[in-house]
């Protein structure tokens, strides 16, 4: 930031009350939060970012549901009676809905109490085919192979007639009232955690989402705790208890041993959810203005920005002067990570000749990991081998790869033998052809970004390759991205769930357009992921993905740069928050002590 600028900060920093006094004035039975990016709406079918996808998970209920406490992860029944019937060999999955669940209270409902029923969860799944939706998570389902639905889909686009939704299907029907059937052409063990993601099968009411049509995602109607009931778009977002929501109490099976695990669920005991009646959301995308609020208490619970990591944690651990107004640290591996990928239809950076491949390896090889984390993340995370990230099936602690080394003597010597060399003399260099190489990063503008960039800007230089940087905000980024009209981008990638096969998916060409960013399209990798897809967990699975995570370090449409440390900072108020590492409900299971609040 700017001299004057950090002036202005520390000047606003020494006239802060203390947490204590703004605890004391903290509203009760509200929980106050900050989100560091922008929302782009709440249907499920339209989320692909992380923010939104938490709010609609406190609107919307799936069938399953992540147990909050336990590590290793555990499923249970949400809406459903119980876990699923899977039978034919992974084929089939029978999910029976508990009678007596309501939809929030809508106009679209004309006053009468509308029960949640199997049909909601199939209409909900078929609106992925609708061609009309353009849903970018369509690829979930469809790398499933759920009978028929892809004919459906292609009937409609053929004929160029409206999604028949009420033609059955023998891959997604429902049996009775409350009970839904989904048979898939292959095996998949893992298709059942697509259940427990409120965000992505979480159940809307046709009649809902037909009385809104095209502004459905300012219209999030559920079955879950909260509903919507204010929202201005990048700004705040307030969700107030619903109540009609169904008497529902904390339920949880820590491993033992586990004292933190045993502490929340200790907490939670007996407890009503959700635990409060308000959440309060507010985007705030620049770092210092979200610590401030937090340091002023107004907010209940912050992610460490990594600018303030050394002020926060000095060593790791929290500082003094926090941990005597009682704020408290979670501190956690994510199952995350940071990348920017490369557009493989660009004519600069994409294709797969032996020339194209040198290039996005010798800007592998120039961007310095080990620097971004020192520098500008502060040492919050881990450097990044592969897509694949931490906690989900084929992460290997010891595996190895070029993804994560600095060597700016090889850039260079791939770069002169594959002929991006400086023709004029003018310190750059040029592109085999003799055009000008310049390097496009999107971004966005935030104080993170910057200093990302200008490492970027910095270890490309030293290896006399020009970069610019196209700035725009996130949501503008989203919709260019999925019209692969950007050169590079990065952003994260976050599990939802532990299979790690989803991170070999980001590369599978069929997923273009979806999570495939990088258009990525290479036949033995597809081959190689429709293999490991069907196998259930264990060394041949561990096997192919290892292959797979080869050929994308060799490839290099990716460069995965860490994996993220998380630090969850807690007011004093604050019970029951414990991240987990893939629901997206944790805000449910969040309460403030009223006493502390009043």
């Amino acid at each position: 930031m700017r001299r004057r600028d950090w002036l202005g900060a520390s000047a606003a920093w020494l006239a802060l009350p203390s947490t204590h006094a703004a605890q004391r004035a903290a509203p009760a039975d509200t929980l106050r939060v900050a989100l560091e990016t922008a929302e782009t709406g709440f249907d499920p079918l339209a989320i692909g970012d992380e923010n939104s996808n938490r709010v609609a998970a406190c609107i919307f209920e799936s069938p399953l549901c992540y147990d909050h406490v336990a590590r290793p992860v555990k499923l249970r029944p949400l809406t459903a009676a119980a876990l699923p019937e899977i039978g034919d060999d992974f084929r089939s999955f029978t999910f029976r809905i508990r009678p007596g669940i309501f939809f929030a209270d809508d106009p679209a409902f004309k006053g009468r109490p509308r029960e949640l029923v199997a049909q909601d969860y199939v209409y909900s799944l078929k609106r992925y085919y609708d061609p009309r939706n353009n849903s970018e998570n369509l690829y979930v389902f469809e790398n499933a192979g759920i009978l028929d639905l892809p004919a459906l889909r292609e009937r409609a686009i053929k004929d160029k007639t409206p999604f028949d939704y009420d033609r059955e299907v023998d891959g997604l029907r429902a049996l009775d009232r409350y009970t839904f059937r989904i048979r898939l052409a292959a095996p998949n063990p893992r298709f059942v955690y697509q259940f427990a993601l409120c965000g992505l099968t979480g159940a809307l009411a046709r009649e809902v989402v037909e009385a809104y049509g095209s502004d459905i995602a300012a219209h999030p109607v559920g079955t879950g705790p909260y509903r919507l009931a204010s929202w201005r778009r990048a700004s705040r977002i307030e969700l107030v208890r619903n109540p009609l929501y169904r008497e529902r109490f904390f339920e949880g099976e820590p491993a033992e041993g586990d004292t933190q695990a045993q502490a929340i669920a200790a907490e939670l005991a007996g407890r009503r959810l959700p635990l409060t009646e308000r959440i309060e959301i507010h985007v705030v995308d620049e770092s210092q203005p979200r610590w401030l609020a937090f340091l002023n208490g107004a907010i209940d619970q912050i992610r460490v920005p990594v600018d303030f990591a050394t002020v926060a944690l000095p060593g790791g651990v929290i500082a003094p002067n926090l941990a005597r107004q009682g704020i408290r640290l979670q501190r956690a591996l994510q199952p995350d990570m940071v990348m920017t990928y490369f557009n493989m239809l660009d004519p600069v950076v994409g294709g797969y000749t032996p020339d194209k491949v040198a290039l996005r390896r010798a800007v592998a090889l120039a961007y310095d990991n080990a620097e971004e984390l020192r520098l500008v993340r502060q040492g919050q995370g881990v450097p990044a081998q592969s897509v694949v990230v931490p906690f989900t099936s084929g992460y290997d602690t010891d595996y190895r790869s070029e993804m994560s080394e600095h060597a700016p003597a090889r850039a260079k010597a791939l770069l002169d033998l594959y002929g991006y060399v400086d023709r004029n003399g003018d310190g750059w260099r040029e592109r085999p052809d003799g055009s000008p190489l310049v390097l496009r990063l999107s971004s966005t503008t935030n104080q993170l970004s910057r200093r990302l960039n200008e490492l970027w800007r910095k270890n490309l230089a030293k290896v006399g390759v020009r970069m610019e940087f196209d700035l725009a905000t996130w949501g503008d980024l989203l919709k260019r991205g999925r019209s692969a009209s950007l050169m590079m981008w990065g952003y994260s990638w976050s599990a939802g769930s532990p299979d790690g096969g989803f991170f070999l998916g980001i590369a599978y060409g069929p997923n273009a357009n979806e999570s495939n960013d990088s258009r990525f399209s290479l036949p033995a990798f597809d081959r190689l992921f429709e293999r490991q897809n069907v196998l259930p967990d264990g060394p041949e699975r561990d096997a192919l993905m290892r292959e797979g995570k080869n050929m994308l370090v060799a490839h290099m449409p990716y460069k995965v740069h860490v994996h993220t440390i998380t630090n969850d900072l807690l007011q004093p108020r604050v019970r029951g928050f414990w991240r987990h590492p893939f629901a997206r409900e944790s805000w449910i299971y969040t309460g403030v002590d009223k006493e502390t609040a009043t």
